[in-house]
Formats: C-alpha cells, sequence, structure tokens
C-alpha cells in the first residue's frame, strides 16, 4: 500500500465530459494543487452511497477552507456508473470529481485492490481517504474493513490535516 511520503504514481482515469469519456491524468491533476482523493469499492453500495459520498459532501467547504483544491473519488465502475451516482448523490453538483478506474491501474499501482468474488466485486478498491499536496502522499486513511466508512470519512480527513 502506497505510504505517506510517497510520490502518486502516473495513472490514467475516466470521467465523463461534455462528449462522452474522456481520459485524465493523476499525475496532471493533482500538480501543484492539494487533492482530497476517496475510493470506494463501487458506485451505488451501501456504504458507499449512504455513508462515504455523503460524508465528503458535508466536508468539502471545510475541506476548501483548510486548502483542498478538488475532492476526487475513485471507483472501479465505469464512467457511465459513475456520471449516474454523481446524479443520484449530488456529489456532482457539490463538485466532487467522480472517476472510473475500471482497469485498476490507479488501484492497482497503489497496492489498494480489492476483489470480493463472493459479492461480485472484481478489480475494484478497497476504502481509503488520502491527501496529496503536489502529488506526494500527505495523509493516507485506509479502512482495515471495506465496509466500514470511519478512518477513510470526510469528518476523519478534516480531522487528520489538524
Amino acid at each position: 500500500m502506497i505510504s505517506v511520503g510517497e510520490t502518486l504514481p502516473e495513472a490514467t482515469l475516466t470521467r465523463m465530459g461534455d462528449e462522452g469519456p474522456e481520459q485524465v491524468s493523476m499525475a496532471e491533476l493533482t500538480k501543484g494543487r492539494t487533492v482530497a482523493i476517496f475510493a470506494v469499492p463501487g458506485a451505488f453500495t451501501p456504504t458507499c452511497h449512504s455513508a462515504h459520498v455523503p460524508s465528503f459532501i458535508r466536508n468539502k467547504d471545510a475541506l476548501a477552507a483548510k486548502g483542498v483544491d478538488e475532492i476526487i473519488c475513485i471507483a472501479g465502475n465505469d464512467p457511465f456508473v459513475m456520471q449516474a451516482w454523481s446524479e443520484a448523490t449530488g456529489a456532482g453538483a457539490a463538485g466532487i470529481v467522480m472517476l472510473s478506474d475500471a482497469e485498476c491501474g490507479f488501484t492497482d499501482a497503489i497496492g489498494m485492490r480489492l476483489d470480493a468474488p463472493a459479492a461480485g466485486l472484481i478489480g475494484r478498491s478497497l476504502r481509503y481517504a488520502m491527501l496529496a499536496r503536489n502529488g506526494k502522499v500527505e495523509i493516507m486513511n485506509a479502512e482495515d474493513n471495506p465496509g466500514q466508512c470511519e478512518v477513510s470519512a470526510g469528518e476523519a480527513l478534516l480531522e487528520a490535516m489538524g
């Protein structure tokens, strides 16, 4: 698993743009910026939908007041599902960027892959939240249990920022 002090790996993720799916570089998203990144096992799954995304929506202004330029949510779902989930949760309207890592390139590179065949989740992410400044990890809060949203919640990241 990626650790505090390490640089985020270069990876390409996908988001929905005005013309459909578009590629986005993690290096470009984080260069010269302070970014809160949180990842979930799956869009529309219970804890992700009812706890994790709402915790970042609630804390968006407080995180911005502490210098966070952007909040990014990553999941292994395709960009169409991520867009629908963004609309269903209000994440997009709140300014949270929803990124698809359907090929698990970023997730594998940081050592956070989750495969839970019994739940139908293959090539997904463990639950975490991190703060990256100019591409370097400053805070990494990973859950021990992907069904919980405690140390990875928006409130916990805000508290960890001091």
